[in-house]
């Protein structure tokens, strides 16, 4: 079914709201696999409750469900729906614990052509409740393979960054758990996908998948060993495309490229050879004296 792109944009999300405590930051950390270095004070800050900081990734996650409250109101056809960019630029430090609440929009819709489907952009903003004051935006690049053809003729989508043709300057290595999608998906999207084998059987799956959002984490926590020397405060943005599922279990390798306060990103399952992260671009702040 075309979407009506009027329609799609006008449309008044509710707004979502979301308490959440310490233990639901140290558990957001466990999902991406942190800890697994017990010893390591880089770790440790994020997932113990002394000196606790939350990861920067973790604004994707919060002020839940916002845009998934309203997919039958809009006429996506989900089945055919998949997850294909992530971003999230952070306006100040995700705090630990806290109530925020969550404001959502379809920022722009791209038709691809009849029976090419269509990419929606959707965003979020996260606010402190009480003061209002912004914590992150979230954006979500999903491709809608039943609802393209509606503008007549496909529109310009944007470019996706390219990562440089030179060797990385750093490259990180992560063996993932194989029980990661069911931690991963304690901290919101409980999808049964990522959990029941049945379930990703019937989507053409051997097992179940681990999260982009996962995914997305991995990348996040790679840049902030590799470049940032575990500071969290100096993350501003980062944004992702999801080129293939990673299957919990596989070796993550992310690979990063410096070019002064931006920092390109690309992970590859190395099992299988596959690119799951490619055309990332984060921006960073420079280091303080």
């Amino acid at each position: 079914m075309p979407f009506d792109r009027d329609y799609l944009k006008s449309y008044a999300f509710s707004e979502s709201t979301q308490a959440y405590e310490k233990r639901d930051t140290m558990l957001y950390a466990l999902g991406l696999g942190l800890g697994a270095e017990p010893t390591n004070p880089g770790h440790l800050k994020f997932v113990y409750e002394k000196s606790l900081c939350a990861l920067p990734t973790m604004g994707v996650v919060l002020a839940h469900p916002g845009f998934w409250a309203g997919i039958e109101e809009l006429s996506i056809d989900w089945v055919n729906m998949l997850h294909v960019g992530q971003g999230l630029t952070i306006h100040r430090p995700i705090p630990v614990q806290g109530r925020v609440i969550g404001r959502s929009r379809v920022a722009e819709v791209f038709d691809r052509g009849p029976g090419k489907g269509a990419l929606l952009l959707y965003e979020r903003d996260v606010c402190e409740v009480g003061s209002g004051e912004p914590i992150a935006t979230v954006r979500q690049t999903l491709l809608c393979r039943g609802n393209g053809g509606f503008a007549g003729v496909p529109a310009e989508i944007p470019k996706p960054h390219i990562v440089p043709a030179r060797a990385p300057d750093h490259v990180v290595e992560q063996k993932t758990l194989p029980q990661m999608a069911l931690i991963y998906r304690l901290s919101g999207d409980m999808n049964p996908l990522h959990a029941d084998p049945e379930v990703a059987a019937r989507a053409g799956f051997a097992q179940p998948i681990l999260h982009g959002l996962g995914t997305f984490g991995i990348a996040g926590f790679a840049l902030l060993q590799a470049v940032l020397d575990y500071d969290q405060t100096r993350l501003r943005a980062m944004d992702v495309r999801f080129t293939a599922p990673v299957f919990p279990g596989e070796t993550i390798r992310t690979e990063l490229w410096l070019d002064g306060e931006t920092v390109s990103v690309r992970s590859t399952a190395l099992e299988r050879g596959k690119i799951v992260l490619d055309n990332g671009l984060c921006l960073i702040a420079k280091k303080t004296t």
